[in-house]
């Protein structure tokens, strides 16, 4: 993975708050917690759409 520095300017408190509900410890791993999500929510609306209405769940031991 490639690390490089870079300055944006954030909501300090909004921040804050996602690193807490996120449970992490700073500013920098609240940001790449948020980035990874709304990647894994895209990938899985896009799977979601690509599939609608093909895909069938069932309970474990049914």
């Amino acid at each position: 993975m490639a690390h490089v520095m870079t300055s944006i300017r954030l909501d300090t408190q909004l921040a804050d708050e996602a690193a807490e509900v996120l449970g992490v410890k700073s500013r920098t791993e609240a940001v790449h917690a948020a980035l990874r999500e709304i990647v894994a929510l895209k990938k899985f609306q896009r799977l979601m759409t690509k599939h609608a209405g093909k895909l069938k769940f069932e309970a474990h031991g049914n």
